[in-house]
């Protein structure tokens, strides 16, 4: 099996690199490949930064033979994708909106239609916008048609909209612990995803 990590902070050693990696701890653990991918280095290699809707249906013309273009690709070889983000004004990065706005040519295409998706969310505070980061992200998981979880699983409990943990991350051991219980439940979302492919 194969995931995606996508770190959506322009901080990539920073709180949500922290978080995303408790989710590969737990991944890699049970022999599973991961490939992270850096939201901000992506969008830096794409001509503009920004989708700027300069063709309908979208040419990718901006991202082609980027290294944007070939983390699209991986994405829709992988088997699961996990998405990560700091809350920025209650909502996703900057970096992580700009790199789904890119991805017009990929839902045209039906690429990611039915993989398996999540997403983690970093804060400043216990309730420091990480609900509504979540949220976000589940939006534009679903214009893309993927398969959205949760952090439940059968051998904890049914969890909530995704993993969320406040700075300092690794002082978080609820977020820590919310983390592997993602793994678990993208391994299964995963495995399924796999054999129906």
């Amino acid at each position: 099996m194969k995931m995606i990590v996508v770190n959506g902070s322009p901080n990539p050693q920073g709180n949500t690199a922290t978080l995303l990696q408790a989710v590969v701890d737990e991944l890699e653990k049970n022999q599973v490949t991961v490939q992270w991918l850096q939201a901000a280095e992506l969008i830096a290699s794409a001509r503009h930064p920004f989708c700027t809707a300069c063709s309908t249906p979208c040419s990718a013309v901006c991202y082609k033979g980027t290294n944007l273009e070939q983390a699209f690709d991986d994405i829709s070889q992988a088997d699961a994708v996990i998405f990560g983000s700091p809350v920025y004004f209650g909502t996703v990065s900057g970096q992580l909106k700009a790199f789904f706005d890119k991805t017009r040519k990929i839902r045209g295409q039906k690429a990611w239609l039915g993989l398996p998706a999540s997403a983690v969310t970093t804060g400043a505070s216990r309730f420091g916008g990480q609900e509504t980061t979540v949220r976000a992200l589940h939006d534009m998981m679903l214009v893309q048609g993927m398969t959205v979880l949760g952090d439940g699983h059968i051998e904890h409990d049914c969890g909530h909209f995704g993993a969320s943990a406040q700075r300092p991350v690794d002082q978080d051991q609820d977020g820590l612990l919310r983390a592997k219980i993602l793994a678990k439940r993208m391994m299964e979302a995963a495995r399924q995803y796999k054999q129906r492919k």
